[in-house]
């Protein structure tokens, strides 16, 4: 799966959600549409405390994630062990967002943990959308 890129509503949506989870830390899986990170999958059953953020992977719907997304409370954005194992089973774009939780404190990095660039694209997301 090929992405062009991460919707900036979606990355708000993120970083606001980061910020109000602190200093708990904030999860979800990425889901794409043409090849665009639009929207953030919460699982049901995922915990959260002060040093991390549990997935219940096996709560997850009968769909491919682009990725993950999860929080630091800190400003340290690199991937612990933890995170390298998550990486690995959910998809190839990763986003890890820091403190002070705005559009220059998140990071994007490929299931090997290594830094890749995803753009924030301008997209206009339909009202409603059929079911």
């Amino acid at each position: 799966m090929q992405i062009k890129g991460i919707a900036r509503d979606t990355l708000n949506f993120i970083l606001e959600a980061s910020k109000s989870m602190a200093p708990q830390e904030f999860a979800g899986l990425l889901q794409e549409k043409d090849g665009i990170i639009t929207e953030v999958l919460i699982l049901p059953g995922t915990e959260s405390s002060d040093s991390n953020a549990v997935l219940r992977l096996y709560m997850m719907p009968n769909i491919k994630a682009a990725g993950s997304v999860h929080s630091h409370p800190g400003p340290n954005r690199s991937p612990s062990q933890a995170d390298l194992h998550l990486f690995s089973k959910t998809g190839n774009y990763h986003i890890i967002v820091g403190r002070p939780y705005n559009s220059q404190s998140w990071t994007c990095y490929n299931r090997g943990g290594e830094i890749i660039e995803l753009p924030v694209l301008d997209v206009e997301f339909d009202d409603y959308e059929e079911i």
